[in-house]
């Protein structure tokens, strides 16, 4: 395999035209594979990490945003297939990203200007430290099981389910689960306070939070929990995931807003309108 030198002591892989693992779904029309993916795991080298996945990521000709934290790793990227699973590859070596999944979704043209690899205080910021999903997830309901318990109108200890929407409120005007339950907030540092002042609405009901990709969605499923609620779930994978793996996103209305040129996606994955 061919390698690129990039001055420091780092060696990365150039990326092979090889066959790809990922579902066939690309087309002529749609050759541009975009993925998204986080994973809290501890990550004190975030600083020194920075520069190699930087350059491991160019050498396969992607673009997009990676944030890195002490808390661990969040990103949005496009390319090739065989860009996409070459640096997937790579990152994969690393233990602390052994079996890292991805949210795709196939495009005609990138999506993202540019490649941009930044250390932050927070992959994404609540400003609760003492929120750590690296040491403790809260429990996950599949895509499946949500369209499930939301046709029958209850989990299968017969609560009441009510779905939470954690994103801001701009995301929420461009699609959301039919009754979500949306606090209008304009950016997630704003939930802890939310939940303060509503959480007498949520007591004796099974609660799904839920986000874009599940990054925000798993943060707040343990705040809520240590507020003292006792049946609370995160929608496993969020929004995209439940377009991916449910037909036709049952008891989902309009789209989803995505951070990135296509601005808006349905339920086929595919840009959308608002």
């Amino acid at each position: 395999m061919a390698t690129v030198s990039t001055g420091k002591n780092v060696t990365l892989r150039a990326c092979p035209n090889r066959p790809h693992n990922f579902h066939d779904q690309m087309t002529s029309s749609h050759p541009i594979l975009n993925i998204s993916s986080y994973r809290f795991v501890d990550l004190a080298d975030a600083t020194e990490l920075r520069g190699p996945l930087h350059g491991q990521a160019q050498a396969c000709q992607l673009k997009g945003t990676v944030l890195l934290a002490q808390e661990g790793i969040n990103f949005f990227m496009a390319g090739s297939a065989e860009g996409i699973t070459q640096f997937l590859d790579w990152l994969r070596h690393d233990p602390r990203f052994a079996g890292l999944e991805v949210k795709q979704s196939w495009s005609a043209t990138t999506p993202f200007k540019r490649l941009k690899v930044k250390v932050k205080r927070e992959i994404i910021r609540m400003n609760h430290p003492t929120i750590r999903p690296a040491a403790e997830r809260a429990p996950s309901v599949s895509p499946q099981q949500l369209a499930a318990w939301l046709a029958q109108g209850h989990d299968d200890a017969g609560r009441p389910v009510v779905t939470l929407d954690t994103r801001n409120a701009f995301e929420v005007d461009a699609g959301t689960f039919d009754g979500t339950i949306d606090w209008r907030i304009a950016k997630f540092s704003e939930f802890p306070a939310a939940v303060d002042a509503h959480l007498a609405d949520l007591q004796g009901k099974t609660v799904v939070s839920f986000c874009t990709g599940g990054i925000r969605c798993e943060k707040a499923a343990i705040y809520l929990q240590e507020a003292g609620l006792d049946s609370v779930y995160q929608l496993e994978g969020g929004i995209l995931k439940y377009f991916e793996l449910t037909n036709g996103a049952p008891h989902w209305r309009g789209g989803c807003f995505v951070f990135d040129e296509r601005e808006v996606l349905g339920a086929a994955l595919e840009p959308a309108r608002a």
